[in-house]
Formats: structure tokens, sequence, C-alpha cells
């Protein structure tokens, strides 16, 4: 059995990957470690409370000496981290925050993985920092897309503080050999996502019989991909991935935030003048789109779901969930 540390896991984008890899991989001790943020909620790992092959450890990842307790007591084969402030308005009242978990957090990881690790060598160890394509920062025309060699140029306080992460795992890549892999993906949407992320809050507005908002005209455009062929494709790096390397995660499904919006309230059954244009958000990227190039070369990764399949089907989760979702605040983000 291998043992697999996920951070974060309580999230998102973890607690789906958690599932996905106990579900398709018998040979896999998970060990969920979770501060338990607004973000990070164990309903979304309830069914696995009785599971022989996961545990869940409360615990923060800028915190060494709790980093390093977790090392001893099960000492990890491979980490997963996606522990993280993730929330781009968050970032730009808070950015102190976001420096914290994002970027000393990584460091702490990485630093405590290290010493830990190198008293057997580094041979067959996978660290899989997960980022975004945000580092990228923006692109300003239609015909272009960001490869795992385009130059980073972070643009809010959130995409700021993970490309710090991405080159600290760079550095320890370099100068210790240390085995660490960094994922960019694009926009996820799929069950569970936190309900201040653009998808999930603008489908419960509807629900709610609300106004579906946007910022200013709409047209900043995200390439969008389903969590469960994120996972897929984290599953890929995490055994064949090569350390030291980069790479990029995208479905290649592009939309504007308007034209979202406009499907949401069309497969819901809302006229079109349900929504309602607010002012944009400071620094407001307008396009990301990724190439993937690498990934599917190299591994064979190919996504599963289409984009209106997917919506579709998340839009049913959120109605079949309502209890899930109508638990806590929500700081009304938009796309």
């Amino acid at each position: 059995m291998r043992v697999l540390m996920v951070t974060g896991g309580a999230g998102f984008i973890g607690s789906n990957f958690i599932k996905y890899i106990l579900q398709r991989n018998q040979d896999v001790i998970v060990i969920n470690f979770d501060k338990l943020t607004y973000a990070g909620k164990v309903e979304n790992l309830q069914d696995l409370a009785a599971h022989p092959r996961y545990y869940f450890t409360q615990g923060d990842i800028s915190t060494a000496k709790e980093v390093k307790r977790i090392l001893q007591e099960c000492d990890p084969d491979d980490v997963i981290n996606f522990a993280a402030e993730s929330h781009v308005d968050r970032s730009i009242t808070d950015p102190l925050v976001f420096g914290r978990s994002n970027l000393m957090g990584t460091l702490t990881l990485l630093h405590c993985f290290k010493e830990h690790w190198e008293k057997n060598g580094f041979t067959g160890k996978r660290f899989i920092q997960v980022s975004t394509d945000e580092v990228y920062g923006s692109l300003d025309n239609e015909a272009e897309q960001f490869s795992e060699h385009s130059m980073i140029r972070p643009n809010s306080p959130y995409s700021a503080s993970k490309a710090a992460a991405d080159l600290m795992a760079r550095s320890f890549a370099r100068t210790y050999g240390f085995p660490v892999i960094v994922t960019r993906c694009c926009n996820n949407y799929g069950p569970n996502q936190d309900k201040e992320k653009f998808i999930p809050h603008s489908i419960i507005q509807v629900l709610q019989n609300m106004p579906l908002t946007v910022y200013g005209d709409g047209s900043h455009k995200r390439e969008w991909i389903h969590v469960l062929d994120h996972c897929a494709a984290l599953a890929e790096i995490l055994s064949d991935g090569e350390p030291g390397e980069v790479y990029n995660i995208g479905s290649g499904e592009e939309t504007s935030n308007l034209e979202m919006a406009r499907t949401i309230l069309n497969m819901l059954g809302k006229p079109v003048d349900a929504l309602v244009q607010v002012a944009d958000r400071a620094g407001h990227d307008w396009r990301y789109a990724l190439d993937s190039t690498k990934l599917k070369t190299k591994l064979g990764w190919q996504c599963r779901y289409h984009l209106n399949e997917g919506i579709g089907d998340t839009i049913q989760w959120y109605r079949d969930n309502r209890a899930w979702w109508d638990k806590s605040d929500s700081k009304n983000p938009l796309g």
C-alpha cells in the first residue's frame, strides 16, 4: 500500500480527488490533512467516514510542527497540495492571508517533506503542487494559448501568491533534486464547489429567484473543466508524471462569463432579463486559455466531459443538494 497525503482534501477539488483515487486505486491509503476553513467542509467526505483506507486529521500547512507530526505518524509516499486560499475577491480584500497560506504554507510543506524524505532518498516519491492558469496572467487576443513555457505574469494577489509558490517549488526541484511536479489547471466546476465561485453562485441565485449577476460587460473568457476530468489528470500525473516538470490541464472549451450566465438561465428555464451586469472587479483578467498538448501526448490524458453536459449535471447536483449549500453565508462574488 502507498500512503498518499492530500492537503486541503475537504475542499472542492480535493474532496472530489480523494473519492476518485480511492475508487480507482485499491492500493492507496489517503490521509486528508485540512485546516477546515470556510471552503473546507467535512460534509464533502461524510460518505467516506467508515472507509478503511481513508483518514482525516485537522491541521494547518503553514505550521511546521503540525506538518512534521503527520509526517512522523503516517510517513506518506506522496503528497498532493490542494490547500490554498483561492477566491480572487477575498485576495483583493485581504492579500496577507493569501501570502501566508499559498506561499508560506507551500514553502512549509516543501521544507518539511524534503527533510523527511531525504533520509532515504527521493526515489519513487511525488510532491504535486496544484496551481492555476491564473499565474500566467491575461491573454489579450483570441488566438493565443499559454504553454508551460509561457511567462508568469500574475495580476491578482491570489494568482501572485500561487505563482510565488510555483517558483518556490521550482527552486526545490533545481536546488535539491526534490521530486515536485507543478500542475496548472483552468477553471473547475462540478459538485461540492463552494457557492462563492461563479458557476455555483449563479446557479444558486437563479434557484432562489434572485438576479444572476456578472462583472462588467461579461466578455471575460474562461476555459472550463469538469472537476472529475481534473482529478483524472492529477491521477495520471501522480502515477507517471516527470518530477521537476510543469503540466497544463485544460479542456479546450472556452466561453465568456456572459454566455455561461445565459446558459445557466436557459437550462433553468429563466428569461435572459434575469441577468444583471455590475461594476467590474479590480484587475479583472480578460481571458485564460491553456495548451495541454504536453499532458495529452506524454501521459495520454483526455477530457471525458463536454461543457454543456457537465453544466447540466452540475445544475442538477445543486438542485438535489440544497441542504449542502444552504448552510453557509455567501460573500456574493461574481465571475
